[in-house]
C-alpha cells in the first residue's frame, strides 16, 4: 500500500523545520511571484487579500473532479478563500474575490482531513492552497498523528514561488497545476500577471521533477504524480498549441492533461468582448487535436 511522503518527513523531524520555514516567508510574504513583501503574522493584506488566518470556503468529498482522484468516494476537496491570481473570469469569484468562507485554526483544519479520509476520500484536494501553504504544512503533525494516511493533492492556478513549491517536495504527492496562458500580454489582460507564462514553465519543471508522470494503482485511482488543467477559452485566448508543445517536449508525454471544455464568461467576462462567451464545439475538437498532435494522450 502506498505511503505518502509526508509521513516519512514527519518520522524524521523534517516536517517541522518545513513548517518554520514558511512561516518566516509570511512575514515578508512572497509566497507566490507577486512577492508582496506584506507581514501577514501582524494582519497585513498583499495582492491575494488573505491575512495571516486561516478561512476556508467548504469542505467536502467531490465528486466532479477528474476519475482518477475520485475513484470510487471522492476526492476530499477544501475550497480555500481568496486567490493570487484573481482571474477576471473566475467562476469562483465569491470566493476568490469577495472572500466568503470562515476563519479555522491550523488544528480545525487537521480535524476537516481526517473528516474526509474517515469519509473515504481518496485523498486531500486543497484548492487554491498558494498564500494558505504554512497554514496547511502547521496543520499536517496533527493530522499525521491523528492517523492521515492519505494522498495530498495540490490544485492551483500555476502561479506558484518556486522557492515554496520546493519546500513541498515529499510532502505533496500530487501536483494538480492549472496552464492558463501561454501569452505575456493575455495573463496581463485577464490576470494582471505578465509574468504568468515563464513562471508557469519553471513551475510545471519543478513539479513535474518532484512526482514525474501521474501514477495510478490497480483500481485507476492516483496516488502521485503530476496532473494539469487547462481551460479552453474564446478566440485561442488561452494559446493552447504553445502549452501543449511545452508540456510534451519539457515535461513528458505520458502527463495527464484535461483539456476542459467549462468556460463560462462570469463575474467581469463580460466587459472584455473577446471571452464574452461560451466557447465553440469546434473550438474545443481542435484543443484535442492540438494535444493529440504534439503526442499526449492521457487525460483530455
Amino acid at each position: 500500500m502506498y505511503q505518502p511522503a509526508y509521513i516519512s518527513l514527519y518520522e524524521k523531524g523534517e516536517l517541522k523545520k518545513r513548517v518554520d520555514a514558511l512561516r518566516e516567508i509570511l512575514k515578508e510574504c512572497r509566497l507566490c511571484p507577486r512577492e508582496c513583501k506584506v507581514n501577514r503574522l501582524e494582519g497585513k493584506r498583499g495582492y491575494c487579500r488573505a491575512r495571516a488566518d486561516l478561512v476556508i470556503s467548504s469542505a467536502f468529498p467531490h465528486f466532479g473532479e477528474e476519475p482518477p482522484l475520485v475513484g470510487y468516494h471522492g476526492s476530499g476537496t477544501i475550497f480555500l478563500t481568496h486567490c493570487n491570481l484573481r482571474c477576471i473570469f473566475c467562476q469562483n469569484y465569491d470566493i476568490s474575490h469577495l472572500g466568503e468562507g470562515q476563519r479555522i485554526s491550523t488544528s480545525e483544519l487537521a480535524q476537516y482531513m481526517i473528516g474526509l479520509q474517515n469519509r473515504g476520500c481518496h485523498n486531500i484536494n486543497f484548492v487554491t492552497p498558494t498564500h494558505y501553504v504554512p497554514q496547511i504544512v502547521a496543520a499536517l503533525p496533527e493530522a499525521i498523528e491523528l492517523g492521515l494516511r492519505i494522498p495530498l493533492v495540490y490544485n492551483c492556478g500555476g502561479y506558484e514561488s518556486v522557492e515554496v513549491i520546493r519546500l513541498l517536495d515529499g510532502i505533496i504527492d500530487i501536483y494538480m497545476p492549472d496552464a492558463k496562458f501561454s501569452q505575456e500580454e493575455k495573463a496581463s489582460r485577464y490576470c494582471n500577471a505578465p509574468d504568468y507564462p515563464q513562471v508557469l514553465k519553471d513551475v510545471l519543471l519543478e513539479m513535474h521533477r518532484q512526482v514525474g508522470d501521474l501514477m495510478l494503482d490497480e483500481r485507476g485511482i492516483a496516488y502521485r504524480g503530476l496532473l494539469i488543467r487547462h481551460l479552453v477559452m474564446p478566440n485561442k485566448v488561452a494559446g493552447t498549441k504553445e502549452i501543449m508543445s511545452f508540456i510534451a517536449h519539457k515535461l513528458s508525454i505520458h502527463t495527464y492533461v484535461n483539456v476542459m471544455d467549462q468556460y463560462r464568461p462570469l463575474y467581469r467576462a463580460q466587459e472584455y468582448p473577446e471571452i464574452d462567451r461560451r466557447i465553440t464545439y469546434g473550438e474545443y475538437v481542435e484543443a484535442i487535436r492540438i494535444a493529440k498532435a504534439e503526442g499526449l494522450y492521457r487525460g483530455f
